[in-house]
């Protein structure tokens, strides 16, 4: 089933040397691992140009181009597609697409909750700068300075790694591989296992790190070191800084931390895992490790993102160093061609010229890809309810009609598929 219709907003507007190992966690690395294992295997990926330098001229990007967009990532075989532009207060373009329950007629909802887990990333990195601006912190804190003690053994160093270096996946810590699941029956055994940010790093602790600051990889560690260190700092819970300092004051009223909770408010669509296996299985009822737990909507998304690029929440000076990027890996860069990543935030390049900035997360069956331009004037999210992992070409051309219509939507240009 499919709904298109513009509608008002609102009043209150990943990298392993064992691919397989790495898809243990069944969507939140799901990018990383496709990378890893189409860079290993050497194959040439054939990445789409996101626009034809013409359509820079052609009319704006309207309802039917989104909605062409959105069946265009369906057509893949995704399960539900919703996804909204935002480009003034108060009203937004909206479209849904396929169903919210595999099997069913149930439309997806044209504001339904998600997970969105990895974006929760900013969130965090702007709670850090905030705190920077504050004289709280400092970018060049080391760990150990905060954490005495923590990050050490096998070659880890706190002393050595900074702030700076976790918000910018420069510091060299490896992810543990979380017990998690590659098959159903995993999925059926382990969906339910929880960890506390200190055991996340703990685990992480039994790998050697590669040297801080000479390298971009993604560390889903350094962000849990993120949490400990805000609570050090402020003496509350992190996800309570989150709440008072970014949700509340911007009236995101639709996103919040499930924790034990392995469902989603109401309405929602369901979030599916295709694995390795071909099965298509139902992953929705799960409990995610935070930062990457938090669950929220298209419309509260767009709205951090409009309110963060439109200086809302950090001074310039601060969004300045949040916006100091270094390259993604060779593996991340199949996925976000000529992409960067500052703290917290990933730059991608437009295909009308200049830049977009947002961060994307997957995890539980849900992929969400979001993008603002340079001022947040103009904002987009899509969200996906299926995670293709059956394979890494899938995942890629998942990742690549998303970001089409991201592109598309931000460079008020029409979707591919206008006049067919």
């Amino acid at each position: 089933m499919r709904s298109t219709s513009p509608t008002a907003a609102p009043h209150h507007p990943h990298l392993p040397d064992q691919p397989d190992r790495q898809q243990r966690r069944a969507g939140k690395r799901w990018l990383a691992a496709a990378a890893a294992t189409l860079v290993a295997a050497g194959a040439a990926v054939a990445i789409p140009l996101l626009g034809d330098a013409h359509e820079a001229t052609a009319p704006g990007y309207r309802q039917d181009d989104l909605r062409r967009d959105t069946d265009a990532i369906q057509a893949l075989g995704v399960t539900g597609v919703q996804a909204r532009v935002t480009t003034r207060p108060g009203r937004d373009l909206v479209a849904t697409g396929g169903v919210a329950e595999a099997g069913t007629d149930r439309p997806v909802p044209r504001n339904g909750y998600f997970r969105m887990a990895s974006t929760g990333k900013a969130l965090v990195a702007t709670v850090v700068l905030q705190l920077v601006d504050e004289r709280k912190l400092a970018l060049d804190d080391t760990v150990d300075s905060r954490l005495p003690g923590v990050v050490d053994g096998n070659g880890n160093d706190g002393r050595r790694i900074t702030i700076r270096q976790l918000l910018q996946h420069t510091s060299g810590i490896h992810d543990d591989e979380l017990p998690g699941y590659t098959t159903p029956q995993e999925y059926d055994e382990r969906r339910y296992d929880t960890y506390t940010p200190q055991q996340i790093v703990a685990l992480a602790m039994r790998h050697r790190p590669d040297p801080p600051g000479t390298g971009w990889s993604y560390s889903n560690t350094g962000y849990a070191l993120l949490d400990m260190i805000i609570e050090k700092v402020t003496d509350r819970p992190w996800r309570q800084e989150v709440e008072d300092r970014v949700l509340k004051p911007l009236g995101m009223d639709h996103t919040y931390l499930p924790g034990s909770t392995p469902t989603l408010r109401r309405p929602h669509a369901n979030g599916y895992q295709i694995f390795p296996s071909g099965e298509r299985v139902d992953v929705t009822k799960v409990i995610l490790p935070d930062p990457g737990g938090y669950v929220s909507t298209t419309a509260d998304v767009n709205r951090f993102f409009r309110a963060l690029l439109g200086g809302e929440l950090l001074p310039r000076a601060r969004m300045a160093e949040m916006q100091d990027t270094v390259p993604v890996d060779d593996k991340i860069q199949v996925f976000w061609p000529h992409g960067r990543y500052g703290l917290g935030l990933v730059n991608r390049p437009l295909s009308c010229g200049g830049s977009y900035w947002s961060h994307e997360g997957g995890d539980g069956g849900y992929i969400t890809l979001n993008g603002a331009t340079d001022d947040g004037s103009r904002t987009v999210t899509v969200s996906m309810s299926t995670a293709l992992g059956g394979s890494p070409d899938n995942a890629l051309r998942q990742e690549q009609a998303a970001s089409n219509l991201v592109d598309h939507a931000l460079c008020d240009t029409p979707g591919s598929g206008q006049g067919t």
